[in-house]
């Protein structure tokens, strides 16, 4: 179990951004670590690079890409170029909503968005997808590798004290329903950070995902992603890509089904039925992740871009960057990001944005299955409930 001093660590990061359900502390490799990895170290292209972690990417840098995997687009779907008005919607009769099932001010304002047409991955990345790459590779996730108690502390207050060294070993970030009488605002009533949790034991240590082969890898960092889409052929999605792909091509509507709210008794996604974060009904029939494919595609094919996982994309979160789009005028075209992170509450920790929300989900909290809710962690977080999918250019 955590000392109260790391979950101090943890209740400063997590409050830092303010009902961030996703947030954790930073984590890096050590200097100490020297995983095998193969020997290529192209390059993928990254904006913002130095506030990256120099010593995390040079595992990105050496798994080689494979030729055979490269070439294989089963399970992947063919998205049209289009224009899009990307950002938060409210239809009629949705406003008397709770102010968190509506779009945020990071959502807003509305801005006009191309994107070019590109492959996207039908469902997030599997146990077994993950599976193949790691025994491929023999990559080890940044969960399973000790803390850089040097990194870490660079994204603290001034002078906050190391903690003890168990606290530095390889840990992550695992979700239990909290009591009834726990205030959810402290989010360490219902995270907690365990050692030993991995994508390999994603509900705490001893569990397992023999049986989940098909469901949605989880407990996967910025970086694990970065590496397996390199090893794959592929790239992660902007958040311009990511939007346009969750709509499905419906204009305009708060979430990829339509404008049908998520309390009327269908389950168009995995996310949580109950009172969040104190218990779940299960009414979907998933307590946690679902395998992938459990609940009907969106207009393009796509599976689960709403709830299972949060998922990664490229680019770095800012709150301010859809004003900025919104000012320059015109048409976006294929925006890639912000050349940095900019976090209103705490702009010490460089985030990277996800989308699409998680089982966790809620319209009390922070309904991550609307098209347009953006959230953010640092690149080296790892949690119970973020995945990734990939995308790959039209050539």
């Amino acid at each position: 179990m955590p000392s109260k001093l790391l979950l101090t660590f943890l209740w400063l990061f997590l409050m830092a951004s303010c009902k961030q359900e996703t947030d954790k502390p930073q984590r890096n490799i050590s200097s100490e670590d020297n995983s095998p990895v193969s020997n290529s170290v192209i390059k993928p292209s990254i904006i913002g690079e130095k506030d990256l972690d120099a010593k995390l990417l040079v595992t990105v840098y050496q798994v080689k890409e494979s030729e055979e995997e490269a070439k294989d687009y089963s399970d992947m779907v063919r998205i049209p170029g289009g224009e899009y008005d990307m950002g938060g919607d409210t239809p009629v009769g949705f406003d008397n909503m709770p102010n968190t099932a509506l779009p945020q001010a990071d959502e807003l304002p509305k801005h006009k968005v191309k994107v070019n047409a590109f492959w996207m991955d039908e469902h997030e990345v599997t146990n077994a997808q993950f599976m193949e790459f790691v025994a491929a590779t023999n990559y080890f996730t940044v969960a399973e590798r000790p803390v850089d108690w040097e990194e870490m502390k660079k994204q603290l207050p001034a002078g906050t004290p190391k903690p003890p060294g168990e606290n530095l070993l390889p840990s992550s970030l695992v979700f239990n329903y909290a009591p009834k009488e726990a205030s959810k605002e402290n989010l360490n009533n219902w995270w907690t950070f365990e050692r030993d949790v991995n994508w390999r034991q994603p509900n705490g240590p001893g569990s397992s995902i023999i049986g989940k082969e098909n469901h949605p890898v989880v407990h996967i960092s910025w970086y694990d992603a970065l590496a397996y889409a390199k090893w794959n052929g592929k790239r992660l999605p902007t958040e311009a890509e990511w939007e346009y792909a969750m709509r499905g091509g419906k204009k305009n509507k708060m979430y990829p089904w339509g404008n049908e709210k998520t309390e009327l008794g269908k389950h168009y996604a995995n996310h949580l039925q109950g009172e969040f974060p104190y218990s779940n009904t299960v009414a979907d029939g998933f307590d946690r992740t679902a395998p992938v494919k459990s609940f009907p595609a969106n207009g393009y094919g796509l599976y689960d871009m709403a709830g299972n996982v949060w998922e990664w994309t490229n680019d770095w979160y800012s709150g301010k960057y859809y004003f900025e789009l919104n000012e320059a005028g015109g048409v976006a075209d294929n925006p890639k990001g912000p050349d940095e992170s900019f976090e209103v509450y705490n702009n010490l920790e460089k985030k990277k944005a996800i989308r699409g929300g998680s089982f966790l989900c809620h319209d009390n909290w922070c309904s991550g299955y609307r098209n347009s809710r953006r959230m953010r962690n640092t690149p080296d977080t790892s949690m119970e409930h973020i995945g990734f999918r990939c995308v790959r250019d039209i050539k």
